[in-house]
């Protein structure tokens, strides 16, 4: 048997490959024998050991058996000329149609490609990024949370967590959205979810059926509206002003089937409107008289500058109509994959069946690492320092826009979070999409508020995070987009 041997590889697995490979193609078949170790070695000159190692490895792959008085041969059962090793012919590919997809799968894919290229699909490196979920590395508490990850691995047990979460962090996550956002529940109704996109997909498949009312402001974050639409929802969209959700512009009838409505009322997402309590109460009335869910995103109400926050929306809810959706990933990182839900009692025992599903629990070691970092207070100490930080660089991104646009721009929905809107009023909508180019030829990147619509786009504007430059970057890159902007009059 000639089994040619070159430098680079090791022996045993080239005549491992060489042997797997004549009979995956037929040209061993089965039943047929090998030659044995010990002529096989001699044959190749090599010891004996190497093709040893290669004839176990074939053995425990289930390509040759030894059989008692024949030596080795070929495992029966492969199919003779099985060309499952080479690339496939083209014409064998596209030779007929492929598998069908589910109804879900189709939807999905609908609605991705409705989707325009946004901030997710942006990977160019430029001068000034003002990329909406950019992060600042210092900004993590690199130090101190490798202290707590070092205390926690040095005691790791593999027992687990429940596919609720670790208790320990849903107790001190209670008790700190009592304190902070005057969150009404107990431990046992919040959930740790793989990020707040997770708590989306799961309430989509347990609150819609195909064909189901859904709500979304407009414009909105583009995640509520794929998961949304891939349940088969009919979404519904409700206008945003200088407040926030148009409550009044809900749909009123009561025959039609409206399941939830989706809000994100402590900064509303783009737009960064707070939502009055008059109309948090207004909103709550609208679900307990239409039957349906409010789920509310607070993605980002624990960053604040001017004021102290409104309580949430949950906060006012007695009859069990609010879904609060939280998440670390802005205030800590989103490489965590770490959010949280509390989820109303009626529907406690459904979403956690959906989560078990899904993927049974989200990881036990971070958990218990993010609950030490809220028992001890540190969580909170931390957001003293992001909040100061952030509000340093949104000061400049204010007043960088003063200086360098003037009239050419006005800063809306910077009460909060890590990003604002620029309002351009001279800017046509039909021309923002070539502003948003020339802005990057200068090496700037911003964002389209075009992304954020699914109807037509009533007002032209960019989205800019702050929360990943400095202060000086800011205004150099504000100073750019002026340039640019100018150079489109």
């Amino acid at each position: 048997m000639i089994i040619p041997l070159h430098e680079g590889e090791p022996i045993y697995r080239q005549i491992y490959n060489f042997l797997r490979t004549a009979i995956l193609r037929g040209d061993l078949a089965p039943g047929s024998s090998l030659p044995s170790s010990r002529d096989l070695a001699a044959e190749l000159n090599v010891s004996r050991t190497v093709v040893l190692n290669a004839f176990e490895q074939l053995i425990a792959g289930g390509y040759i058996e030894g059989v008692r008085g024949s030596g080795t041969v070929v495992c029966n059962g492969i199919p003779k000329g099985f060309s499952g090793l080479s690339e496939p012919d083209r014409s064998e590919v596209n030779s007929g149609p492929p598998p069908a997809l589910s109804q879900f799968a189709q939807r999905l894919l609908d609605g991705l490609a409705s989707q325009p290229a946004g901030p997710l699909l942006v990977k160019e490196t430029h001068l000034y990024d003002f990329h909406y979920g950019n992060r600042e590395a210092v900004d993590f508490p690199h130090r101190l949370w490798r202290r707590l990850a070092s205390v926690r691995m040095a005691h790791a047990v593999a027992t687990g967590s429940p596919t609720q979460g670790y208790p320990p962090l849903r107790e001190a996550l209670a008790g700190y959205l009592a304190r902070t956002r005057a969150v009404r529940c107990e431990p046992e109704q919040v959930v740790i979810v793989n990020g707040s996109q997770q708590a989306l997909d799961l309430l989509s498949r347990l609150l819609i059926d195909p064909g189901d009312e859904a709500v979304l402001e407009e414009p909105h974050y583009h995640g509520a509206r794929q998961a949304f639409g891939a349940a088969g929802a009919r979404l519904v969209l409700c206008p945003v002003d200088d407040d926030g959700l148009c409550v009044e512009a809900l749909p009123q009838e009561l025959d039609r089937p409206t399941r939830l409505v989706y809000v994100t009322p402590s900064h509303q997402f783009p737009t960064g409107a707070i939502l009055p309590l008059a109309r948090r109460l207004a909103l709550i009335e609208w679900a307990e008289r239409r039957n349906a869910y409010i789920v509310e995103d607070d993605y980002d109400g624990e960053l604040h500058y001017d004021c102290h926050p409104i309580e949430a929306v949950q906060a006012h809810d007695r009859t069990g109509r609010v879904i609060y959706v939280g998440t670390f990933s802005k205030t800590l990182s989103p490489e965590l994959r770490l959010g949280y839900v509390v989820v109303p009692r009626p529907l406690l025992q459904a979403f956690l069946a959906a989560k078990w599903v899904s993927d049974l629990l989200a990881s036990p070691l971070l958990q218990e690492i993010l609950a030490d970092f809220l028992r001890e207070g540190h969580y909170e100490r931390h957001l003293r320092r992001i909040r100061k930080r952030n509000a340093s660089r949104r000061q400049a991104l204010i007043q960088a826009t003063k200086l360098y646009l003037g009239s050419l721009a006005t800063v809306a929905g910077a009460k909060a979070g890590m990003h604002a809107v620029l309002w351009l009023p001279t800017v046509p909508v039909g021309k923002l999409s070539s502003l948003v180019e020339q802005a990057r030829k200068l090496g700037v990147l911003v964002y389209s508020m075009s992304n954020y619509y699914l109807g037509p786009v009533v007002r032209s504007g960019i989205l800019l995070s702050f929360s990943s430059l400095h202060e000086d970057e800011i205004h150099r890159g504000i100073k750019l987009l002026g340039q640019a902007i100018r150079s489109r009059a």
